[in-house]
């Protein structure tokens, strides 16, 4: 396994694991939540979750049902290295399959999918049959293991943007990893680091250095409308943050590098599972990291370790 690969992993006792039947889960039951993800736009508004409902007054990412929409179960293929599909439909509060969607960062729909023990990150953008409502795209897992996917996208009648997630299981031997904090991975022959401090409930800068053979990277591409985007995945909950670059409005063309720095406010202490995604020569690359941060005055509490967390 290269350094990027185990610098993702976590525990499968982390509290991400989520059981159930192929394609079919129960939405994930938080204790605690906090409100202060990023605001402002459709893949950073914030969310609450309860046993299958949210609404807009804390963390995001945490249920199948938001918003008065609500996310199909996915299907997909059930064995690792099986050619398949993986479709879903979302669905107004009447049952009806959405069709019409807002564009944020270029897209009417950005998809995450992720194993429960944080490796295997994936961000996809899938294509919607308007006459049925499916969202699908050819898919293969390379690992067993469960999965856990986020649809986040913004409703053509919304006002604010909805993130609503599944679990999905796929067949076969499963060992997880345990992997520390990591502030510098490697991937795909670039360096990446990530400097900064956040603290829970308080806007913090983290700023990620691209180098490539120990030289600065300044051909960051524009990807999705910004040189770059950053997940974030709280640990024991799977709480979703999808943040974006400080600065404006990036010109098609343009070239940036070797940093790019991101307002992040996370919601409670503890520790973070981080992805950031940037492009380069037209190829986009996805860094893992590992993130602890520090308690803070503004937080709410944290989840408590014997929550229930959607076993």
């Amino acid at each position: 396994m290269n350094a990027a690969g185990r610098l993702i992993l976590f525990t499968a006792g982390l509290g991400l694991a989520f059981a159930g039947a192929f394609g079919i889960s129960a939405a994930v039951v938080p204790d605690s939540l906090a409100a202060g993800w990023n605001e402002g736009d459709a893949m950073s508004a914030p969310r609450t979750a309860d046993t299958d409902t949210a609404d807009a007054s804390a963390v995001q990412g945490l249920a199948s049902s938001a918003g008065g929409y609500s996310l199909s179960p996915v299907t997909a293929p059930l064995t690792i290295a099986e050619p398949g599909e993986l479709a879903f439909r979302v669905l107004s509060a009447d049952g009806d399959p959405v069709t019409e969607f807002t564009t944020a960062h270029d897209r009417d729909l950005h998809l995450i999918v992720v194993r429960t023990d944080g490796a295997l990150f994936r961000h996809v953008h899938p294509d919607l049959d308007e006459t049925t409502g499916v969202w699908s795209l050819p898919w293969e897992w390379d690992e067993a293991g469960t999965y856990r996917v986020y649809a986040d996208f913004t409703p053509g009648d919304s006002p604010a943007g909805v993130v609503l997630t599944r679990t999905v299981e796929v067949a076969g031997p499963f060992a997880p990893v345990v992997a520390e904090p990591v502030s510098e991975t490697q991937v795909d022959g670039f360096t990446v680091v990530v400097t900064g401090d956040l603290a829970a409930g308080t806007p913090g800068e983290l700023t990620l250095t691209v180098e490539q053979d120990g030289t600065p990277v300044t051909s960051l591409q524009p990807y999705l409308g910004a040189f770059g985007h950053l997940v974030a995945l709280r640990e024991g909950d799977m709480a979703y943050l999808h943040a974006h670059p400080q600065g404006g409005d990036v010109e098609p063309g343009a070239v940036s590098g070797p940093e790019v720095s991101f307002v992040v406010n996370t919601p409670t202490a503890g520790r973070y599972l981080l992805y950031f995604d940037f492009q380069v020569d037209g190829r986009v690359h996805s860094a893992p990291f590992v993130l602890d941060v520090a308690p803070g005055d503004a937080a709410a509490p944290t989840p408590h370790d014997d929550a229930p967390h959607g076993h």
